[in-house]
């Protein structure tokens, strides 16, 4: 049997009898962002006490997804289906990893089970998409580059049967788009456009514009060390806009969807732009 997981605020802990002495000796007080593992006589963890937020949130138990023991959990307590579905949820998005670099095997991590109601095909479109996000953001500048959001957008299409067009390099100046060429066309990675459109031509139209500078150098107005050490995240709204449109996709949501990425590298040379610098249409 999955071990059970209770909320639990300062007078409920009062309704664990077999487990007030133990909260008591572990100093669990029940405030919000706490827990409590409850032994039975044997020494076997027969339950979960959670501190009980004011409001139930999304990231009520995030982090307790990977910090208990590894084993099968069930919510314990009566929730209706969409504090349920927050929670599910919430432990599915805190058990992210970002192992691409790692050698060795990612740890195995506690499972909770599937409280009645909620419709795993959400929770897992949701997950899917946040997760994709995460990677892209995560992974470092030399290896996401415009290419490699074009590539991303390029299997999104794939999978979900859009339709998709990129204008690359020098192209961009005859299809008169010089501000994304400017911003990109000192980098060995030629800067892009990337244009994905998705569903029916006459339902309510819906336009995503990601912005996916996959480096920022400033230009030649160089930043310092500091200022420049997570700008591999510049192009956040770019993976941000990614991971929304393979929702959007993936759920049907009956919109006809336009996604806008503008993808470059922002790096240095000679010709890189400069502030000040008025470009001409």
């Amino acid at each position: 049997m999955p071990t059970p997981i209770y909320f639990v605020d300062a007078s409920q802990l009062q309704q664990h009898s077999d487990a007030a002495a133990w909260a008591a000796a572990n100093q669990f007080d029940a405030k919000a962002g706490t827990y409590c593992l409850v032994p039975g006589t044997d020494g076997a963890l027969v339950k979960v006490l959670v501190g009980k937020p004011d409001v139930m949130e999304t990231w009520s138990i995030a982090a307790l997804s990977r910090r208990l023991p590894v084993d099968e959990y069930q919510l314990a307590d009566a929730w209706d289906v969409a504090t349920a579905t927050k929670l599910y949820l919430g432990w599915q998005l805190g058990q992210y990893q970002f192992s691409r670099y790692k050698q060795s095997t990612p740890p195995t991590l506690p499972s909770l089970t599937l409280p009645n109601g909620v419709n795993i095909d959400h929770v897992q479109a949701i997950t899917e998409a946040t997760y994709l996000v995460r990677d892209l953001i995560n992974t470092p500048a030399n290896d996401m580059g415009p290419q490699e959001l074009e590539f991303t957008a390029r299997d999104l299409a794939n999978t979900y049967s859009a339709e998709l067009s990129v204008i690359t390099g020098e192209a961009l100046l005859t299809e008169n788009y010089p501000m994304i060429h400017a911003v990109g066309r000192a980098s060995s990675r030629a800067p892009r456009l990337i244009d994905l459109r998705w569903g029916d031509p006459s339902a309510p139209k819906v336009t995503l514009v990601g912005k996916g500078v996959c480096f920022d150098s400033g230009g030649l107005d160089l930043k310092s060390a500091k200022g420049m050490k997570m700008m591999k995240k510049d192009m956040g709204g770019a993976a941000q806009t990614l991971g929304l449109a393979k929702l959007i996709m993936q759920r049907h949501v009956p919109v006809r969807l336009r996604l806008l990425v503008a993808a470059v590298e922002n790096s240095v040379s000679g010709n890189a732009t400069r502030p000040m610098d008025v470009l001409h249409p």
